[in-house]
């Protein structure tokens, strides 16, 4: 072939120069044909900035590469109605679809299977209804979909599967039902299927997953624990899991070995021997008298050895109740809270069978301790709070507990019982259990898990001195969702059922400050002598009698708890500001004046990138602490809010880059 003359190749290199942008243009037209026709149906009041005269690369939430949109972020923007057909699938290049925290209804359009270089689509937080969108499927290139906080319905499709490349699959919040299918994603790393109607085995594959990714529906198995019928794994190593243990193959033909007749006598022996052992030590056991009840005179003796409690208190605690404690506890020599219970069983109970410390949960059925090594335990106060006084208690095993000696608790024995059993029914990873109690007339004693990093009240008012490690955006949104969680779940137990004392102190912390929530029930114990001017601060405006704390009454508290976490301010205080007014009036007051940046604690200012979520907890406070009950929202609902905005953090980092392949 000829080769082209020199001007005949700048004339073809011409004519592409010139038809590639008109190409270009033409497509661009396209996507703002399709962009103008999702405005129409959903946007046409707040997507202002999509108009003829602003360049289509310059609308709100629009990302061109190459001429064309590849990215239509519009997370919060307030969004209505329901996603037009024959629209974004026009959207040809597009890579990420995030329209999350909006008010989009209906079904998911099918035309979005046209999507063919998606990469990511975020639709949670609406109320999409219908069956999971079965066009997500045709959608190879996808690695993160985010359905959560919607209306779907239906069973989980196994046609998930389809999706190799996908590494983030979150569909909690919603009403599916059925069980999981058997996926198989090679690439998955996070996946999330809690509070839905499904039930069954959790698929293998799955069961790597952590427990937060099944909560709130009726699945069994991998860190739910095992299903009925099913058996735990043997270990790797063990005897029963080598090849051929207990005889039950053979290496050359898989036979059953036979024993011999040798080992068959040894066996018999062996077995004569044991039941002659155990007869033996039976007979032992039955002439063995049964020690002596320990004597007054005894229970005397450790009193007399002990202090009275500490009733003044420690400093540094901020009038916590709850029963974390820090090292400036002021220690007692000798066991000041065993030496009320040994005062309370030398003069109190009603009968032989109150003097003991009964149980709740799992230790009921083995205790493992008794009041006496309580009388033993060496102890220091951790704190006086409303409802009594805590102490640390260190049994002479070493086992650390918890201790609250209740105060202007006056109820009969019988009415005592079946109260503190309503409490102590409430077992929850974020609740800390009450594990037992003691009752007589003078004295009534809880005993609770020891929680060595004491309480968010101590962490967020404790020292600042410069040293002080500064409790991040991530801790403190992570507490405040272990807390919504915990609440919910106390109030998930009874539609009457409630917390009745919800502040930080009552908020405490693990070693891996990790939140539960301490001391729920307690308010149904006090007679009416209790004051409520006790638990001021946190009270909602509507509560007259603190014996009966209703669950939205409940969200106030939890809406001050968060006004706490993100203004590092005590609500305790008289006042906090100049103007005398209390911290959910003032922080409403300075957000009115547009000066949010000035309600956030120092120390989250110096975080970067989370301000978007920390104005939407912020808004999720006020809702919360809402004056008027009808306009508060639900625990169920918080705990859900707070969970989209931590994982719209982490969503958005996502989103600012390419999804890996």
């Amino acid at each position: 072939m000829a080769a082209m003359p020199a001007p005949a190749v700048g004339l073809a290199v011409l004519v592409l120069l010139t038809a590639l942008p008109g190409h270009l243009s033409d497509d661009l037209n396209s996507d703002a044909q399709a962009l103008q026709g999702l405005r129409s149906a959903v946007g046409r009041s707040v997507l202002t900035s999509w108009n003829s005269t602003t360049p289509t690369c310059q609308w709100q939430g629009v990302t061109c590469e190459n001429g064309r949109v590849v990215e239509v972020r519009l997370p919060g923007a307030g969004l209505m109605g329901t996603l037009p057909s024959g629209v974004l699938g026009n959207l040809s290049a597009l890579r990420t679809l995030s329209l999350r925290y909006n008010a989009l209804t209906g079904p998911v359009p099918d035309d979005l299977s046209r999507l063919v270089e998606l990469r990511a689509i975020y639709l949670q937080h609406n109320g999409f209804s219908g069956e999971l969108p079965a066009p997500l499927f045709a959608l190879k290139n996808l690695v993160r979909v985010d359905l959560a906080g919607n209306k779907f319905t239906g069973e989980i499709s196994p046609d998930f599967n389809k999706l190799v490349r996908l590494g983030t699959l979150h569909l909690e919040n919603n009403d599916l039902t059925g069980e999981i299918p058997k996926l198989d994603l090679p690439a998955l790393e996070q996946f999330n299927v809690s509070y839905n109607k499904l039930n069954g085995s959790i698929p293998t594959k799955l069961r790597k997953m952590p427990k937060d990714s099944f909560l709130g529906t009726g699945l069994c198995g991998g860190p739910l624990g095992l299903c009925p019928g099913e058996t735990a794994p043997t270990p790797a190593g063990s005897p029963e899991s080598q090849p051929g243990a207990g005889g039950a193959a053979d290496v050359g033909g898989g036979k059953k070995k036979k024993l011999s007749g040798g080992a068959i006598a040894g066996i018999a022996i062996g077995c004569v021997f044991g039941v002659l052992l155990l007869l033996a030590l039976l007979f032992f056991l039955c002439r063995k008298k049964s020690p002596a009840p320990r004597s007054t005179a005894a229970v005397e003796k450790g009193r007399d050895v002990g202090m009275a409690p500490m009733e003044t208190e420690p400093k540094g605690q901020n009038g916590s109740a709850g029963h974390g404690g820090s090292a400036a506890a002021a220690a007692a020599a000798v066991p000041a809270a065993a030496a009320t219970a040994a005062a309370a069983a030398k003069t109190g109970g009603a009968s032989t069978g109150s003097k003991k410390l009964i149980f709740f949960g799992p230790m009921a059925a083995a205790p493992p301790f008794d009041l006496e090594d309580l009388l033993r335990a060496s102890a220091e106060v951790l704190g006086k709070g409303a409802f009594g006084t805590a102490y640390k208690a260190v049994m002479e095993s070493g086992a650390a507990v918890a201790v609250k000696r209740l105060k202007d608790v006056d109820l009969p024995e019988p009415e005592f019982r079946e109260r503190i059993a309503a409490i102590g029914a409430v077992q929850h990873e974020l609740v800390v259990p009450l594990r037992a109690y003691y009752f007589s007339k003078d004295e009534k004693l809880l005993v609770y898990d020891y929680m060595s990093m004491g309480s968010l009240s101590a962490l967020l008012h404790g020292n600042r001195a410069s040293g002080r490690t500064p409790l991040d955006w991530e801790t403190r949104s992570a507490i405040a969702l272990a807390a919504a969680r915990g609440v919910e779940h106390i109030h998930s137990t009874g539609p009457t059922a409630s917390h009745g004392n919800i502040k930080s102190s009552n908020v405490l912390l693990t070693k891996n400050y990790e939140a539960r929530v301490s001391d729920h029930g307690l308010p149904t114990l006090v007679g009416p002598s209790f004051s409520p001017t006790r638990v001021s601060g946190y009270r909602a405006p509507e509560v007259t009698d603190i014996r009966r704390v209703s669950q939205k009454a409940d969200v106030y508290s939890f809406g001050v708890l968060l006004l706490e976490l993100l203004t590092g301010k005590a609500p305790t205080h008289a006042v906090v500001n100049e103007e005398g007014l209390d911290l959910p009036r003032w922080v409403q007051s300075v957000v009115r004046e547009e000066w949010t940046a000035e309600v956030f604690d120092q120390e989250l200012l110096r975080y970067q990138n989370v301000e978007e979520e920390m104005v939407q907890l912020l808004q999720l406070a006020i809702d919360c602490s809402a004056t008027h009950p009808d306009r508060r929202p639900t625990m169920a609902e918080v705990a859900a809010r707070i969970d989209e905005i931590r994982r719209s953090s982490i969503g958005d980092r996502h989103e600012g880059d390419e999804p890996s392949l």
